[in-house]
């Protein structure tokens, strides 16, 4: 490293005390010395919220500045009543700040939590295991590992700790999304009033409990993966017990972020996700809406977890109904269709099983066709036809039946539904 580049611009008070309170923010105590500084992924995060303040430095630059102040501090230590360090114009004002870099641990945990953790840090490692805030011990919880807090940037390689409330299909074909990516089962936990669906997520090695407030106080996202009536009782159960540190995932049809926004502590992260139930194959198609308070990096943190579970994309909250009725319902469309399908075969003299076997196939054939190839339907359908064949016949006793017709009112009846629910949700949750 150059210094003499590293070191051709002053840097005013205002700017140190800036940086140091986002590696304060970040965790950047137990530095070590400035011959290999812990994390560069911190100084790249610390280096895009500098310049969003206005201060433009490199990597470097900041990973220079911190050295100095590390060895001014050094210094305060070994001499006490020598003169203040030379090198830091107004060191008087940093020094509050780098004691509590330097020397607190863990100081958002309560004298009764215990930890198993070793955080000691070699010169050589990365530091990932002890470079986050950990979270505020829940009441009734206090001998809880309560793992690690990561909503920060995703620049940050570490997992998160993810609970959902609910057991059914919904969740379960997420956590498996989850799981096949880089997430360790260990960091998931799943929490359901009756162990009837729990068995297979305990397959899976995904730690169970009955407990809302629980498994809350040991996550960082939290999927709300209940019936719509349901999604006001367990937010009130659970609003005592969430962090800013936390995200709220909502999984329920027709709950606005409105009204999850009203349940919830003010300024609370809230994503509402609408899948569907390939998720359970990782073939899904999810899209998501941010709440007033949920930033881009929380978005991106979903969308990093839940991509192994098929097309996932952030889009408004008005297109979320719409979703559920394309896509969330359209999915018995799908199933209709290819029941109807098999039972033609069948009525014309195959075997049943035979019949449903190639009908599943053509769905999935046809779907997968329909993906990568990027044409539209219209121009693979014309693609089957040929003039006088069998397929156009087909077709034409299709449009005669209003099949086209049908299916775009089964879309919108399903979307009306949804926001019908949305409607009733809210005006439960205002009683």
């Amino acid at each position: 490293m150059d210094d003499s580049g590293i070191k051709k611009q002053n840097w005013d008070v205002k700017e140190t005390e800036l940086f140091l309170e986002i590696l304060k923010e970040l965790d950047m105590k137990k530095c070590l010395d400035g011959r290999k500084v812990r994390n560069n992924k911190l100084f790249k995060v610390a280096h895009r919220r500098m310049t969003a303040a206005g201060y433009h430095r490199s990597v470097d630059q900041l990973k220079f500045r911190w050295k100095l102040l590390k060895s001014a501090y050094y210094k305060c230590k070994r001499e006490p009543d020598s003169p203040a360090p030379t090198k830091i114009q107004g060191w008087w004002r940093y020094e509050k700040t780098m004691i509590a870099i330097m020397e607190s641990r863990h100081p958002l945990v309560g004298a009764g939590v215990n930890s198993d953790r070793n955080d000691e840090v070699t010169e050589d490692s990365d530091g990932d295991a002890s470079m986050l805030h950990w979270p505020q011990p829940c009441p009734d919880n206090s001998t809880q590992n309560l793992g690690l807090i990561i909503k920060m940037d995703p620049e940050v390689d570490s997992q998160p700790n993810i609970g959902f409330i609910g057991a059914g299909n919904m969740a379960f074909g997420i956590a498996k999304g989850i799981l096949s990516g880089d997430v360790p089962p260990v960091n998931l936990k799943v929490s359901a009033p009756s162990s009837r669906n729990l068995g297979r997520f305990q397959e899976l090695g995904i730690a169970v409990t009955h407990s809302n407030i629980e498994l809350v106080c040991g996550s960082d996202v939290v999927f709300v993966a209940v019936k719509p009536h349901l999604v006001p009782p367990v937010l009130n159960e659970i609003s005592l017990h969430l962090t800013h540190r936390h995200i709220i995932v909502s999984v329920a049809a027709g709950v606005t972020l409105a009204t999850l926004e009203e349940l919830l502590p003010e300024n609370s992260a809230v994503i509402r996700l609408m899948p569907n139930l390939p998720c359970l194959v990782q073939e899904g198609a999810i899209l998501f809406s941010r709440g007033s308070h949920a930033r881009p990096e929380d978005g991106a943190l979903l969308h990093s977890l839940v991509h192994r579970c098929g097309l996932v994309e952030e889009g408004p909250e008005a297109w979320i109904d719409i979703h559920t009725g394309l896509s969330g319902s359209g999915v018995a469309f799908v199933y209709l269709f290819a029941e109807a399908l098999a039972e033609g075969a069948v009525k014309m003299g195959m075997p049943s099983a035979l019949a449903h076997s190639i009908a599943s196939q053509t769905v999935l054939g046809a779907g997968r066709l329909l993906r990568e190839s990027g044409k539209h339907p219209a121009q693979l359908r014309a693609e089957v036809c040929t003039p006088g064949g069998t397929t156009i016949y087909g077709l034409h006793t299709l449009e005669q039946g209003g099949v086209r017709a049908a299916t775009m009112s089964a879309v919108q009846s399903a979307t009306e539904r949804a926001r019908e629910l949305g409607q009733t949700s809210a005006a439960r949750s205002r009683k």
